[in-house]
């Protein structure tokens, strides 16, 4: 039988990459959204680093989840989440909250390599494990004809650091180095090999 988990995300990324390595998963959304929800707290702490930031996330969110799983008396199965972040300079970069912001990020990223973190959290309600991806992604020069363009097609606004590798945006990156799966959001090697150790070999 196909592993079944439940995803602790609304990603169509995640969902996408989920199916493409045969797991059958339920979207488990939360009710009020995760920046509402205390014990998903998405904000950064005072001088946290991204590595830490990213974990602490990931894990509040399948901690998070399995409470609503039991809260909501839905059938047992373990839950997926994932964060990703994006480190520049020793600071996080996460989702724009407008279209000024996207292009002040972009314009930072700009001939500059950055650091892509994601961290994948998996929890059964009597454990859970977590590990952490780290890519490193090279972006060319940016003009700003370049970024105003790729604003205006409204892809930068729900991605950390303002772009999707899988969209338009690969048309700005000269090279990676790591993960393309961990860049979109879902490293797959990392996420196969929690949910074997869960029992749930894909």
């Amino acid at each position: 039988m196909k592993p079944s988990i439940y995803l602790a995300s609304n990603s169509p990324r995640r969902r996408e990459l989920l199916r493409q390595i045969g797991v059958h998963f339920d979207v488990l959304l939360f009710r009020s959204g995760a920046r509402a929800d205390a014990d998903v707290d998405e904000t950064a702490h005072a001088d946290e680093p991204a590595h830490d930031y990213v974990q602490r996330v990931a894990l509040a969110k399948a901690e998070g989840g399995m409470r609503r799983v039991h809260w909501r008396h839905l059938p047992p199965r373990p839950v997926l989440a994932a964060d990703t972040t994006i480190e520049l300079d020793g600071r996080i970069i996460g989702k724009p909250v407008d279209a000024a912001d996207a292009a002040r990020i972009l314009q930072q990223l700009s001939g500059r390599s950055h650091q892509v973190l994601t961290a994948v959290a998996l929890s059964d309600g009597e454990r859970t494990a977590h590990c952490l991806n780290v890519n490193t992604v090279d972006f060319r020069a940016l003009d700003p004809d370049d970024i105003r363009r790729y604003i205006a097609t409204g892809e930068p606004m729900d991605k950390a650091g303002a772009y999707g590798i899988q969209g338009r945006a690969a048309m700005f990156i000269e090279s990676i180095h790591g993960s393309y799966t961990g860049i979109m959001g879902l490293p797959l090697y990392e996420t196969a090999a929690l949910l074997t150790r869960f029992g749930l070999r894909p």
